[in-house]
Parts: C-alpha cells; structure tokens; sequence
C-alpha cells in the first residue's frame, strides 16, 4: 500500500520538506493511551495493543513522535540518523 503521511509537527524527527512524515510505520492512538503510556510504546507494538475509540480528531495523538536530534532509542523499528 502506497500511502502520504501528512505531518506539521515540524521539530519531529521523522518530518521531512513538504510537509511529510517519513517513519517507517506510525501508531495514531487516543490522547488518553498516549498520555498514559511510555514513549517506547509505539508502531512496532501496534498488533498487540487494544483498540479504543477517540470519539473525535481532537481526541487523537501520533505516538511516533521523537524531538528532533534526540539520542532515543528508535521507535519506529528503524535505525533513526540524527
């Protein structure tokens, strides 16, 4: 499957000119799951994790976000390049 993930959280690590998120996979869950898991709860896990309804976009969160030049371990299953 051929897909454009669309992203303008510019001082992610996996945002890229144009607008564009280039991690290997992303996990979209509730804001109530991200704010309570830790960051290494991510993609790489999805099959395993329950799924919930948000209810509303505004009630969603990507948990593949890694800061820009972070040393952290990678959560996208991927080597990262600082």
């Amino acid at each position: 499957m051929n897909q454009h993930i669309h992203c303008i959280v510019n001082d992610c690590h996996y945002w890229q000119q144009g607008n564009k998120c280039v991690a290997s996979e992303i996990l979209v869950s509730t804001d109530a799951f991200g704010a309570g898991r830790p960051d290494r709860i991510d993609a790489a896990m999805a099959a395993k994790l329950t799924p919930a309804s948000a209810g509303s976009c505004m009630a969603t969160c990507c948990k593949t976000y890694v800061s820009r030049g972070s040393d952290d371990a990678t959560l996208d299953g991927v080597k990262r390049m600082s």
